[in-house]
């Protein structure tokens, strides 16, 4: 298949991402093209329809939500971690500050309280 002439050649993507960004928008073109020309196989047409179906866009919405959902439920994760060890820190300055030894997290298993 020639090259159209009225097109320009797209410069080549610096990431994986853009390079399937644009092999995405070549098969929608082409695509267009054989729909418009009567071409367009029945598996073309179909996929397209399902593709612009509302109910692509809500599983679409469902995955972004679902997406957005395990963000937060990792920062929430790490703000734990980064709460506990700040008890942990005050504590330790309690401690220190009552003229105690501080107990660190390696000595945890091994520490009988002498």
């Amino acid at each position: 298949m020639a090259p159209q002439s009225g097109r320009k050649k797209l410069s080549p993507a610096t990431t994986p991402e853009g390079r399937e960004n644009q092999l995405i928008s070549l098969a929608y073109d082409l695509a267009e093209r054989q729909l418009r020309d009567g071409t367009a196989s029945a598996q073309v047409t179909s996929q397209l329809l399902k593709f612009g179906s509302a109910r692509e866009r809500l599983e679409q919405r469902k995955l972004e939500n679902e997406n957005l959902l395990l963000s937060a439920k990792v920062e929430q994760i790490n703000s734990g971690k980064r709460q506990e060890e700040l008890y942990a820190e005050a504590l330790d300055a309690m401690r220190e500050y009552r003229g105690e030894e501080p107990r660190y997290e390696e000595e945890d298993d091994y520490y009988d309280g002498r």
